[in-house]
């Protein structure tokens, strides 16, 4: 195979090469067929926005560890507060005793949340793990035991935590589930319609959306019995769908009215990726309990519940916590993050806006885009069949996103239906890589189109 090379992506062997074809080998023989992977390549080292696997094929990255990457790969200020940190202390356990790195982080993200009053943090392993330490919060703070989840959201894969995930995908020959969840339907402005089966704009879907909710308190669960309402601001597996903020209002006054806890499920679109460090900001109204993960520490295991002071003072002394949680590898990585925020931050309204461009032309010019959505730089791309229906393509989708690999970009679906390309594209890329990557997903959407 000719080398292809141009400023970013370099393609040296057929993908996958043969290295990669032999380390997947390996995977697939000591792993579970359970394990799900995008793409078959086998990485073996990564900068920024690109990512060079063993075969020494460069790809230009657009889904950044799922979110997990805004500062981008390896950024030289985290590697080296990580590295000086390790000289010093791998561990401890915050169980034990205390580290300042700990405490910093905790005080920073206090100092940031978008919180109402005095705040407080506990960190964790994982956005899942942070999840259960919100949901125990709000429980043992109201003395309620019923949680209200929505359609299309994702929580993560603990017990608890796959109860509160919608999408059925994750969830066959797993249960039973966790009792006292409920699902109120989600905002999805694009596929929903009024009675008259006509298309409804997002003031409309937050008024249908939450009359609904209403009336689960005569049909699903006394309003007395719910200790919180639990939502992602963007929905992330669900298909990068932003919740209205009038619906996010309404939501607030909900909880004020019942008496129950709004957490925000802020894994996935917080730290920067919506141009403001937690999507919430961009609502019009603060949470009671906030929880952190994926970009907070640059691909380290951390997360986070930030809350009201008096609600995360509820549970008693040793209710919460773990053994590892806290790291002081990770907090000193979430420091430096924090550090790189203000910088980055706004990359992200700019990186949105050069998507949204590309999208208007993909809208005008391809019959199955049928949406291109998100906040900042949380985007998808949600391919249909029919534009007037609606109806989901998962194999366009597809499709696409293979089409992208073989031409050096890495792309991954989303969606309730799976038929959502996302871009997480590190906050970090430069100019040149964003217009690289786009130019790739444009030629492989008008390719796949005119192949049909």
């Amino acid at each position: 195979m000719a080398v292809t090379e141009t400023r970013s992506v370099v393609l040296r062997t057929e993908i996958p090469g043969p290295q990669s074809r032999a380390i997947i080998a390996r995977r697939e023989a000591a792993t579970p067929t359970g394990l799900y992977k995008a793409h078959p390549i086998a990485v073996d080292h990564a900068d920024g926005a690109l990512v060079t696997d063993v075969d020494g094929n460069t790809f230009i990255d657009f889904v950044g560890g799922i979110g997990v990457l805004n500062v981008g790969h390896c950024p030289p200020e985290v590697v080296t507060a990580i590295q000086a940190q390790a000289a010093r202390m791998l561990h401890f356990s915050a169980l034990v005793g205390t580290y300042e790195p700990y405490v910093e982080l905790c005080e920073r993200i206090n100092h940031l949340a978008p919180i109402d009053g005095p705040r407080k943090t506990i960190l964790a392993n994982s956005g899942a793990e942070a999840v259960e330490n919100a949901i125990k919060i709000a429980r043992a703070a109201t003395g309620r035991p019923a949680i209200i989840a929505f359609d299309g959201g994702y929580h993560g894969r603990t017990l608890l935590t796959l109860s509160l995930t919608s999408k059925t995908t994750f969830k066959r020959h797993v249960g039973p589930f966790a009792p006292e969840v409920y699902r109120a339907p989600f905002p999805y402005t694009y596929q929903m319609r009024d009675i008259e089966g006509m298309p409804i704009n997002s003031d409309e879907a937050a008024s249908i959306c939450i009359s609904q909710l209403e009336r689960m308190f005569l049909t699903h669960v006394d309003a007395s019995t719910v200790a919180a309402i639990i939502i992602e601001p963007v929905q992330g597996e669900g298909g990068f769908i932003p919740v209205p903020p009038a619906y996010m209002q309404q939501l607030r006054a909900l909880c004020d009215r019942i008496g129950a806890v709004l957490i925000a499920d802020e894994v996935q679109c917080g730290f920067g990726r919506t141009g403001t460090l937690f999507a919430m900001e961009q609502m019009g109204v603060a949470p009671d309990l906030l929880i952190s993960a994926k970009s907070i520490a640059a691909g380290m295991p951390l997360a986070a519940v930030t809350g009201r002071a008096a609600l995360m003072d509820s549970i008693p002394l040793g209710g919460i916590g773990g053994t590892y949680s806290g790291n002081p590898l990770a907090c000193v990585a979430a420091i430096e993050v924090l550090k790189l925020m203000p910088e980055l931050m706004p990359r992200a309204s700019a990186i949105g806006a050069a998507v949204r461009q590309r999208g208007d032309e993909w809208m005008r010019d391809v019959s199955f885009v049928g949406d291109v959505r998100g906040l900042g730089a949380m985007v998808a791309i949600e391919i249909v069949a029919d534009r007037v229906k609606r109806t989901p393509d998962v194999a366009t989708t597809q499709r696409i996103i293979e089409t992208c690999l073989q031409r050096g970009l890495i792309t991954m679906r989303a969606g309730l239906f799976t038929n959502c390309i996302r871009l997480l594209m590190p906050l970090s890329i430069t100019g040149e890589q964003l217009t690289e990557g786009l130019t790739i997903l444009d030629g492989a959407i008008r390719d796949v189109a005119a192949q049909r």
